[in-house]
């Protein structure tokens, strides 16, 4: 069986947020599906999208597990993004969140060193 996983995240404007998504995931929008959303694929049936959703921006939580985690946040920092937490769990599991200009959290988590 296929799952595909699509990640919303509601936003207040359209063009501020995608230029931030764009820094964030390395890459411009896989696909444009309408004027008011941008859909990136993270990987193969995965993905995270952006929506103009005015009364609901800044509500999105959402955690990116990957295998590159040094890696990831260094990129991430080389193009102009520092997060807002860095956290490292009791069990080692590190975690890197970050937060667009509507206050949504997108967090990486890699394994433990």
């Amino acid at each position: 069986m296929t799952v595909d996983l699509f990640a919303g995240v509601p936003v207040r404007d359209f063009a501020t947020a995608a230029a931030w998504y764009e820094r964030l995931l390395s890459a411009p929008p896989a696909f444009l599906p309408n004027d008011t959303e941008a859909v990136w694929e993270l990987a193969e049936h995965r993905y995270v999208f952006i929506e103009v959703r005015p009364d609901h921006a800044g509500h999105a939580m959402h955690t990116v597990f990957v295998s590159d985690f040094d890696a990831r946040i260094s990129q991430i920092a080389e193009r102009g993004l520092e997060p807002a937490e860095l956290e490292t769990y009791s069990n080692g599991v590190r975690k890197a969140t970050f937060r667009d200009p509507d206050g949504n959290e997108i967090g990486f988590g890699g394994a433990p060193v």
